[in-house]
């Protein structure tokens, strides 16, 4: 099932169109995600509130895609229990959100790819490039969590009890007032269009049950001991005055991985808005990162090229014939699955993603002789 939608016309670019599909987690879980955007692969680990659709189309949410998807294959997901995925679950715990992610990986089909962990996202993020550096080209952390269990006592204990209590009465509601206080928490510099919306989303993306039992496995993941054994270059960006995230937290995870950098942002936004300063040098700081990862003429695709298998170079040439997936299948004696991956495992080494990644990936190979 593919759904697509296109960017608000003020804002449109060419392949920025994102492609929207499900998968299965490893429990049964179904789990939405959506690809756009063209170069090197960035695969999403996501953050706390998502809606695939919803944040397409959003004032708070929409910048981040379109710029990031200007120069990168951005692949993101709706975690389980929010947005498109299911909502009919009740493991929200590391473990299981690790396993989402490795069935989106195997669903995108890339070989290698950056991962950039979003705030509740980051401790998925850092378990996985620690456990398969192979397939982490690089990592970036925005908003990170420290990756150790939240330890709550005192007055911290009756503030996140306080949440909790206002997510179970008032998130459901149509009137946004109790959602309002983490709008502000969010997006303090907000102007009111943009904090509507984000009223919107919470109530759209999940439950109530959902959102408290989310948190609640959030405070519970413990990654801090695999956090040395990250080898992979890391670029960790947060701001100033995050009141949603610690800055001594991404202090303590740059100190903790081998080779980290950490970015200061001036800002007080958990999400940096189109509109500051803030989120030109978010932007700059990570299209310098993946530099590495693109190819060296300035198309914008992968130095992957090259290293496009004999068998994807087979189905990319039965492709150029006009083959559909299933008549490739049939000539080459392989399963319509087994060519979905070959294909794209291809359109990321080309750099291409969208409803147009077959012909350009076809294009592209015709240009350069590989079949």
């Amino acid at each position: 099932m593919v759904v697509q939608h296109g960017a608000p016309a003020r804002h449109h670019r060419p392949g920025q169109d994102q492609e929207i599909r499900f998968c299965t987690g490893r429990d049964g879980a179904r789990l939405a995600w959506a690809a756009h955007g063209s170069g090197p692969p960035v695969i999403v680990v996501t953050c706390w509130l998502s809606h695939l659709q919803h944040d397409w189309r959003s004032p708070v949410w929409r910048h981040f895609l379109e710029d990031l998807g200007a120069f990168s294959t951005l692949v993101r997901y709706d975690e389980r229990g929010f947005g498109m995925s299911d909502w009919g679950v009740t493991d929200f715990s590391l473990a299981a959100r690790y396993a989402d992610l490795e069935s989106i990986v195997a669903a995108a089909g890339f070989d290698r790819f950056a991962l950039l962990g979003m705030s509740g996202g980051s401790p998925v993020a850092m378990a996985y490039a620690a456990r398969h550096p192979e397939r982490v080209s690089r990592l970036i952390l925005y908003g990170t969590s420290s990756g150790r269990p939240a330890q709550l006592e005192g007055d911290s204990l009756a503030e996140e009890e306080t949440f909790r209590s206002m997510i179970r009465v008032g998130w459901a509601k149509e009137d946004p007032l109790f959602r309002r206080v983490f709008t502000r928490i969010f997006i303090p510099d907000a102007n009111e269009e943009q904090m509507r919306w984000f009223d919107d989303l919470q109530r759209m993306s999940t439950s109530p049950q959902n959102a408290v039992a989310s948190r609640l496995g959030r405070q519970a993941a413990d990654v801090a001991g695999e956090l040395p054994a990250i080898p992979v270059p890391t670029l960790i960006l947060q701001a100033l005055r995050d009141r949603a995230t610690r800055f001594t937290d991404a202090v303590e995870v740059a100190g903790r991985i081998p080779d980290a950098r950490l970015v200061e942002l001036d800002s007080a936004n958990h999400i940096l808005l189109e509109d500051e300063p803030a989120w030109t040098v978010f932007v700059d700081e990570v299209r310098a990162f993946l530099e590495p990862d693109r190819s060296a003429d300035g198309a914008g695709r992968p130095a992957l090229i090259e290293a496009l298998s004999p068998r994807e170079l087979e189905v990319l040439a039965r492709a150029a014939q006009g083959l559909t997936n299933d008549q490739i299948a049939i000539d080459l004696g392989l399963s319509p699955r087994t060519v979905e991956r070959h294909l794209s495992n291809a359109y990321a080494k080309l750099g291409v993603a969208g409803k147009a990644a077959r012909a350009a990936a076809v294009a592209e190979v015709l240009r350069r002789g590989l079949v």
